[in-house]
């Protein structure tokens, strides 16, 4: 089934043709680490991680570039409050941000760039569109790329330069020949982090950072380029320019954007109080539920977080679960070793080759469950088997019911009761229906669902789950 993707270069869809067979080069844009990363990162990282883990399933040879931009002026002027060197936050910041993706289950990219590990390469790129005519040095020593010397700037955004002139502005310590041009290199004149290059010590240009580590790793042209929906104009705009200026050739196939995140249908931003780091949510929700959550939506549409939501997520991911509970599920299996005439693989298949639609996707898995329960209320043990194990292979493709089922329904957040505590209670509730006292295994039944704890009597024994 051929691969149609959103491309925000020619706003169509398009079939997904390699540059060379079987293989893929993406590059997204990472984050600029002087803070923990938020929810806004957190869709874009499971975005890409669903759109890998999909193309890797059909059998490509996906080479996953993810960057980290370590130099930049919010993170000087962040180290400088906090009194510290800038390579101390950003490894600190870093670290979260391993961490914070760990817990969402987030494969790590093949090739994390640093912008501070490429600065030659960066000084190379600038110095070739210099000598090209692309840009120029300044009477401050800042290097500028002059964006009326190439002629196809706005094709990705959609802006025209003339129209880009009348909001312009330039900054009283800028040397600009049009207030439209950008940086590419920023003269220091003061002790602060910076470089040697042929145009005195300085640091990189954001834009330019890309360019080259982009580049670098993947070659002049690649197939997949992504990011934020926020990056579409200045950033991917300023990239497309400054590369295709100094290498002469496309320089991405595809461009992909993922939609923006809204709390409470309102932009979140800290100025409204609504701003939420990923490590403050997952310390509320289960990191697969807010992984459903981010996945319940197309990548491309915008997505509401709010307390409904997540509870709905909560909820759907429940169902799937308690479908899976009391299984012996064999381990996920490769997608290639699936039955491919599989009505609901190929269903599945269509979904997620159209865009990679995980919302499609996920109603499909929806009829799964109710076939897959129905064939457990009929003791049709093989259609079980059968049906769990598709289940559990094609949602491993979304990153989502990897868990042991009993897992998932007990666990909690730090402010639960505690599933030790939990067990106890179970088990002085069993002696105490021995000992013939059932008014007080009624009252452990009724304490254990005031904190949200249902209790579930079989001839096997008691089962507990968190509502």
């Amino acid at each position: 089934m051929t691969i149609q993707i959103y491309n925000t270069l020619s706003r169509s869809k398009q079939p997904l043709i390699p540059l060379q067979d079987g293989k893929i080069n993406m590059y997204v844009c990472g984050m600029t680490v002087y803070d923990f990363c938020h929810l806004g990162h957190a869709r874009v990282l499971v975005a890409f991680d669903v759109i890998t883990r999909y193309l890797r399933a059909k059998g490509f040879d996906v080479n996953y570039v993810r960057n980290i931009t370590d130099i930049d002026d919010k993170i000087l002027r962040r180290a400088d409050e906090n009194n510290e060197p800038f390579e101390a936050l950003t490894e600190r910041f870093i670290q979260a941000m391993h961490e914070d993706a760990a817990r969402l289950d987030i494969m790590p990219p093949d090739q994390e760039p640093r912008a501070t590990a490429h600065i030659e390469d960066i000084l190379a790129m600038i110095a070739c569109l210099i000598e090209k005519g692309f840009a120029y040095v300044a009477v401050n020593g800042d290097v500028y790329y002059r964006v009326t010397s190439f002629a196809n700037y706005g094709k990705l955004s959609g802006k025209k330069p003339d129209e880009l002139l009348s909001g312009a502005r330039v900054a009283v310590d800028e040397a600009k020949d049009d207030p439209r041009d950008f940086a590419l290199w920023k003269a220091v004149k003061d002790d602060s982090a910076s470089w040697p290059s042929p145009w005195g010590k300085g640091r990189p240009g954001w834009h330019i950072e890309c360019s080259a580590m982009s580049t670098c790793c993947l070659g002049d042209t690649f197939d997949i380029h992504g990011g934020g929906p926020d990056l579409v104009f200045p950033h991917h705009e300023n990239e497309i320019a400054q590369s295709e200026a100094a290498t002469g050739k496309t320089y991405a196939q595809t461009w992909m954007h993922a939609g923006a995140v809204r709390v409470d249908n309102e932009k979140m931003s800290k100025s409204l109080g609504n701003f939420f780091t990923i490590r403050e949510i997952l310390d509320r929700y289960h990191p697969e539920v807010v992984r459903y959550f981010l996945i319940s939506s197309h990548y491309r549409s915008a997505i509401n977080y709010s307390e409904d939501n997540l509870v709905i997520a909560k909820q759907n991911l429940e169902r799937f679960y308690h479908a899976l509970k009391g299984l012996e599920v064999a381990a996920a299996i490769p997608y290639a070793a699936l039955d491919k005439s599989d009505d609901y693989v190929q269903r599945f298949d269509g979904a997620m080759a159209d865009d990679f639609n995980a919302p499609v996707a996920l109603a499909v898995l929806y009829d799964l469950v109710r076939d897959l329960n129905s064939a457990k209320e009929a003791a049709n043990h093989d259609r079980v088997a059968y049906l769990a194990l598709t289940l559990k292979s094609l949602a491993g493709i979304l990153g989502i019911l990897q868990l042991s089922a009993d897992v998932f329904l007990q666990s909690g957040s730090d402010d639960q009761v505690a599933a030790e505590d939990i067990e106890a209670m179970i088990a002085e509730r069993v002696q105490a229906k021995k000992d013939r006292e059932f008014g007080r295994a009624d009252e452990i039944r009724n304490a254990l669902k005031a904190q949200g704890v249902i209790l579930e009597d079989s001839r096997e024994g008691t089962t507990w789950r968190r509502e």
